[in-house]
């Protein structure tokens, strides 16, 4: 009967009550910074609801002792454990049957939030990655690119990626927040976390910052020339830690930002590299098998090389026809640009440049609408470096459903 109720009071009868869900065990990379302390704290978390459903509530309580003295500000788990010292003396309605008086006491919504909280963390675990399998943005990585992050929401699950010979590996993945209102910003103060493809721009010292922040910050390169291009507006976007007097934040509870617990930010700081890490924010991610294009994706492809050919050919007018009539790059329109194009053909004298270090990404934002990123070195004959170049494609009823440029600039 205590076992009953105390696996319904978690919320997890039909997911941990029998013995499928093994507790998660850190993923290591080679050349990834060995986890920090507290790394492990979601792993002996999900111990303890692995005991309860195995029906060893003793050692649950053990466990969650031992938790809770380590990290004493881990909220959900001194909810876990206040959970299993009440089972000791009466059956539980449900996950945090406090009482009333303890309820109203606590900030407005919290035991909620910790409700969420456990549900999301379980329902990660659950449902894993398919071994081998990438998010379907990852369409093509360079060697630059050697770590990539990927945030879904739906999960509150941030994926850490390495970039290996034979293409990317998961090799770590953290609890996350997300904005107060959600996902898909628009404008400035939604309280919303935007989506779409992003780079890393910059390491903020934790130092020079609020304690809100917690161990440091990684500012996203919101909004973007696609965010531009549909009006959004916001800035300040960060992927940082939490406030020292907590262990993780509520699902929703950022202004926008992603956060992710001290111990998992220091381990994501140790790992990444500015400039050349992307960041995918998706409603849900989609794991595709890398050996296998998505059609989207083979089919731009296709269209870059013809975009490079037709450039390398020297025609102009058909060069240009793979722009969009609105095309901006950091406020130069298409007549603008077209100038600059015929320049770089007439510096080229008909030599096709070499194109290094290419790197796609994809973000489908339906049925209708998507985009695709590419970043490229592209070094002229007679040269040994050149510039590093983004582009940002179009694929939409406005573009006839063609593929289009309607952002092309010097990165570096």
């Amino acid at each position: 009967m205590l076992l009953r109720h105390l696996c319904v009071a978690l919320w997890v009868s039909a997911l941990l009550c029998t013995p499928a869900v093994a507790a998660k065990k850190p993923l290591r990379s080679k050349s990834a910074a060995a986890p920090a302390k507290g790394y492990d704290a979601e792993a002996r978390l999900i111990q303890i609801y692995q005991r309860i459903g195995l029906a060893q509530t003793r050692e649950a309580l053990k466990l969650a002792d031992q938790l809770v003295k380590d990290y004493p500000h881990f909220a959900l788990a001194q909810l876990v454990h206040g959970d299993l010292l009440m089972a000791q003396t009466r059956p539980l309605k449900a996950m945090g049957d406090m009482p009333e008086a303890t309820v109203r006491a606590a900030a407005p919504g919290t035991l909620a939030e910790l409700r969420e909280e456990s549900l999301l963390r379980i329902k990660a675990l659950r449902e894993r990655p398919p071994v081998g399998m990438v998010p379907s943005q990852f369409v093509k990585l360079s060697p630059r690119n050697r770590h990539a992050i990927a945030v879904d929401p739906s999960r509150a699950r941030l994926y850490l990626f390495e970039n290996e010979a034979n293409g990317l590996r998961l090799i770590a993945d953290f609890y996350m927040s997300v904005g107060k209102l959600g996902i898909d910003k628009s404008v400035e103060g939604d309280l919303r976390t935007p989506l779409g493809v992003y780079f890393i721009t910059n390491t903020l010292d934790p130092n020079a910052l609020k304690d809100l922040y917690g161990a440091g910050a990684l500012p996203i390169n919101y909004p973007n020339p696609y965010d531009l291009r549909r009006g959004k507006t916001g800035s300040g976007i960060w992927l940082h830690g939490v406030p020292s007097n907590q262990f993780a934040r509520a699902p929703k509870a950022t202004d926008g930002c992603v956060a992710v617990s001290n111990p998992d930010l220091q381990r994501i700081l140790a790992t990444v590299q500015i400039r050349t890490t992307p960041v995918v924010i998706a409603p849900s991610l989609q794991w595709v098998d890398p050996a296998k294009s998505v059609p989207d994706a083979k089919a731009f492809e296709n269209v870059w090389e013809q975009w490079r050919s037709t450039k390398s050919s020297g025609d102009l007018t058909r060069t240009m026809a793979f722009y969009t009539a609105d095309f901006n790059s950091y406020g130069k329109t298409l007549g603008d640009w077209t100038g600059v194009v015929k320049n770089e053909i007439g510096q080229a004298r008909g030599k096709p440049a070499q194109i290094k270090d290419q790197s796609i990404l994809y973000s489908p934002e339906s049925a209708q609408n998507a985009t695709m990123v590419v970043t490229y070195s592209e070094v002229r004959a007679g040269y040994t470096t050149g510039s590093t170049k983004r582009q940002y494609w179009l694929r939409s009823p406005a573009t006839q459903n063609q593929w289009k440029i309607f952002f092309e600039g010097v990165i570096g």
